[in-house]
């Protein structure tokens, strides 16, 4: 079989398909994370008392900076090997699980959540380049990547249920203790199993834009929570004031970048600009509809955590 042109490939055997089967583990997880504390929000807002402003934060921040550190972890991977970037990644994800787990105050499972997102960064684009280098037939490479985009999607579906699941006999820490025995399996089987792989690019990592990307969106959010928490104020107007300049700043540099991290010119796209409109919408209402939905069934239906979980199952 070939890659085009008759030009033979190598196909995959069972060592590639098994190591899909860790990459696939490991996007699936990191799309659970992004919707199991939902139903955690009634019996952590028990324990740690957070004001409603950060129990957003507790659950927004994940994935503000994944999405924010994407691209550049995914150069960095490039340039320092994907496996070897994807192992630190997948030990920092562990620590950072049981550091949530245990946090004490609502200040430090934010704090634990950014760095899970940071930790998910780095294992994201990671599994997606090393699919890619492992399956060369173009055959074997689309089953493959379909395989992996099941995972990335049905993980943030499973979330809810694999909530209730665990709280209904544990503590709310229990949703982050789960991602622990998952990170040891992808580090030693990873070990293992994966290939060593680097990219062909030599660009030098943009730290810049993606703190620029990242100063820009997060006062932009705190903006809007906090107007909504404490009305428009001095510090409302000031975060807004900063996201719209870092914004500002940031689609500057992306203009004169000969490798930009964000290609503004897809936004001149009718179907690139339509698609991301709609997946915009879809999310936010599917992660909206998550967060009032998990409060209600359980503080105002009285349902328990894993029958709430159930009752979210079809809107997943």
């Amino acid at each position: 079989m070939g890659m085009g042109e008759g030009a033979p490939t190598v196909l995959a055997g069972r060592r590639e398909w098994a190591a899909l089967g860790v990459l696939v583990l490991v996007v699936t997880l990191l799309a659970v994370d992004g919707t199991v504390l939902y139903l955690a929000v009634p019996s952590l807002t028990e324990d740690l008392g957070p004001s409603s402003t950060q129990i957003l934060w507790i659950g927004d921040i994940y994935a503000f900076v994944l999405a924010g550190l994407l691209i550049t972890m995914g150069n960095l991977a490039d340039r320092i090997g994907r496996k070897r970037l994807l192992l630190i990644g997948t030990v920092g994800f562990g620590l950072s699980s049981a550091l949530a787990a245990f946090a004490p105050n609502p200040e430090t499972l934010i704090a634990a959540r950014a760095l899970l997102g940071l930790a998910g960064a780095t294992l994201m684009p990671s599994t997606l380049s090393i699919v890619r280098s492992m399956f060369l037939d173009r055959g074997q490479r689309a089953r493959a990547i379909a395989i992996w985009s099941v995972g990335a999607t049905a993980g943030a579906a499973l979330g809810p249920l694999v909530g209730g699941v665990l709280l209904e006999r544990f503590w709310w820490g229990s949703v982050f203790l789960i991602n622990i025995p998952v990170m040891v399996v992808t580090l030693i089987a990873g070990w293992l199993l994966l290939p060593e792989s680097k990219g062909e690019s030599a660009a030098r990592v943009d730290w810049l834009s993606s703190l620029l990307s990242i100063a820009a969106i997060v006062p932009l959010v705190f903006a809007i929570k906090h107007a909504i928490s404490d009305g428009v104020d001095v510090l409302t107007v000031g975060a807004l004031v900063v996201g719209v300049v870092m914004g500002w700043i940031f689609l500057r540099r992306q203009l004169t970048l000969e490798v930009p991290l964000l290609d503004v010119s897809l936004f001149k796209v009718p179907a690139f600009s339509g698609a991301l409109a709609a997946n915009v919408l879809a999310i936010f209402g599917f992660l909206g509809l998550l967060f009032f939905f998990s409060q209600y069934l359980q503080m105002v239906r009285g349902f328990g955590p894993l029958k709430a979980g159930l009752a979210e199952l079809p809107a997943t």
